[in-house]
């Protein structure tokens, strides 16, 4: 099945994903601004993000298995409606537990609605070149930092940041709607619902089955420890270079390099996933992106920064989409969406303790230089967890010709 609509799914699938991500990391924008109008703590505020990430964790399993249940669309569909009124009422917030609530827990909530459901979704459309698809829809929502933060930005220059986090969510909402009534759900689960055709690889497999299987245990310990290796390096390297005496200005500048790079790195793991397979990819990445982090505790002028940023962005964003490939290589079609919830919950429990033990050992040593040591080591960890990773017994490698 290789039919043209399947490309119009990841055009949907990269827009939705943009929207979303750069409606929910807009917060850091409006950090500042926001406790100067209220008074609320940075910190306070700060908590909203932990809190997405922790929604974002427990709602993703539930909406793929919703999206596996209904099809993609209607789940897409309600996620994009719920993001953007939660972000609209959110800018009307009048108190920061109010606030925690609206952007925290619904806004991360939702923004989980689109991940899982849009992963599975594209893998289901792929027979051929679905590496590089599910990629192509995460750089979708590697532009976020590219587009939407700098728009955020803008607008909040010359409005207040409640009418601006009230226009995002308009901008949001007329982006991802639409596109939400593009998704369609794949053709090869009518024709398996039909009897016309297997729907691949384990169809016998039940999702109890699935969930309880080492296979599904070990991708989602991998995808944990992976995102626990560049979550403190991601939002911590900035105050690492201002500590190295380089301007605040200059700094941001490094994760704008970092996310650049990223489009480029999803691209290309993704043409390699196809080319010499996910997993082989997978691993090589993930000890690539342990030293990379690393790389970050010898440097310390500008230059050196960017060079490892550009290293950096590119593994640990181009290793991430390879997790679904693997999964639909492994696991039934009409699974899709709650295994992949799965590892992603697992992957944003991951995010979720980097920036805290990230701070931790700071206060405690003095020093991030023990940080990306950690991170080393997690790294290291997610390969050799994926390492153990063996494919069903008489698996079905779906890997039919164009």
């Amino acid at each position: 099945m290789n039919h043209p609509y399947r490309w119009v799914i990841v055009a949907a699938g990269a827009l939705l994903g943009c929207a979303a991500v750069g409606a929910m990391f807009s917060l850091p924008v409006f950090l500042r601004p926001m406790s100067q109008d209220t008074g609320w703590s940075v910190t306070g505020i700060s908590t909203a993000m932990t809190i997405g990430f922790l929604a974002m964790a427990g709602a993703s399993m539930v909406w793929g298995n919703l999206s596996d249940r209904f099809g993609p669309r209607p789940v897409v569909l309600t996620g994009s409606i719920v993001l953007t009124s939660s972000l609209a009422l959110a800018s009307r917030a009048q108190s920061l537990v109010e606030f925690q609530l609206l952007f925290g827990l619904l806004v991360g909530g939702a923004t989980a609605a689109v991940f899982a459901p849009m992963m599975a979704c594209v893998t289901g459309w792929f027979e051929t070149q679905r590496a590089l698809a599910v990629s192509l829809v995460s750089a979708g929502m590697g532009m976020a930092p590219m587009t939407m933060a700098p728009l955020a930005a803008w607008l909040v220059t010359i409005h207040d940041w409640r009418g601006a986090m009230l226009i995002i969510a308009g901008i949001a909402a007329a982006l991802m709607i639409p596109a939400a009534l593009l998704v369609r759900r794949p053709p090869a689960l009518d024709h398996a619902e039909a009897g016309a055709m297997t729907e691949g690889p384990q169809e016998g497999m039940t999702v109890r089955q699935a969930v309880r299987s080492p296979q599904f245990i070990t991708l989602m310990l991998a995808n944990f420890f992976c995102c626990a290796t560049h979550s403190g390096p991601i939002f911590h390297t900035v105050s690492y270079a201002v500590t190295c005496g380089i301007p605040m200005i200059a700094a941001v500048s490094i994760y704008s390099v970092e996310g650049l790079a990223g489009m480029f790195g999803r691209i290309g793991f993704g043409v390699a996933g196809d080319r010499f397979g996910a997993q082989r990819v997978l691993v090589i990445g993930l000890l690539a992106q342990a030293f990379g982090v690393l790389a970050y505790a010898f440097v310390g002028e500008l230059a050196g920064f960017y060079a490892v940023a550009v290293v950096v962005g590119f593994i640990y964003a181009g290793t991430m989409p390879l997790y679904a490939v693997i999964i639909r290589e492994n696991f039934p079609l009409r699974m899709m969406g709650t295994i992949i919830g799965g590892t992603a919950m697992a992957g944003s429990l991951g995010m979720s303790i980097g920036p805290l033990f990230g701070g931790m050992i700071y206060d405690h040593f003095a020093s991030y230089v023990p940080m990306y040591a950690a991170s080393w080591a997690l790294g290291l960890a997610a390969m050799l967890v994926l390492m153990t990773f063996r494919p069903f017994a008489g698996r079905q490698r779906d890997m039919a010709p164009a």
